[in-house]
């Protein structure tokens, strides 16, 4: 099927399949190219999370030395699992237990060299920690490294398992 300038439906296919390449490459570059501007927002992102989550850990501490058994219950789901320094495992409930009714009594507990990662609604944080305090009226402190994992639900953080060792002075 040709016309009388010779330039017939094959011809005009053609252009448009060379209309369509150019098209789509144009589409595959500029997409790629708005991938390291994503990549950049994500992570300023994660990292706004990230330090959500650090802020969680000091309240931790501080509602851990005043007892604040109803702040750590909002920080902590019913499914919480917590292994202490002696590698015993606990659950909420016994964790809630020994804060409000244990023998130490913490007058300071501060992190050190605290690190989070994010992974998409999951933060990971590591710390050393220096713990003060009295157990059984008799003055200890403690260096110690430990473990979190918190899960984002709804719009706040729970840290669903922890898991504190001690380091030798």
């Amino acid at each position: 099927m040709t016309s009388s300038s010779g330039f017939g439906f094959r011809d005009h296919l053609g252009s448009l399949t060379g209309i369509s390449f150019a098209f789509i490459v144009f589409i595959v570059v500029s997409l790629l190219s708005m991938v390291p501007a994503r990549t950049a927002q994500g992570s300023e992102e994660t990292s706004g999370e990230a330090a959500r989550v650090m802020a969680l850990e000091t309240l931790w501490n501080q509602a851990e030395v005043e007892k604040d058994i109803r702040a750590l219950s909002q920080l902590i789901p019913d499914t919480f699992t917590y292994v202490d320094i002696d590698g015993s495992l606990r659950t909420k409930s016994e964790f809630l237990e020994s804060v409000k009714s244990g023998t130490e009594k913490p007058s300071e507990i501060r992190n050190e060299s605290m690190v989070a990662h994010a992974y998409g609604n999951t933060v990971v944080v590591t710390s050393v920690y220096r713990e003060k305090g009295t157990a059984s009226g008799k003055h200890y402190s403690r260096k110690g490294r430990f473990t979190d994992t918190w899960i984002k639900v709804d719009s706040g953080w729970q840290c669903v398992a922890s898991q504190s060792t001690l380091i030798e002075k």
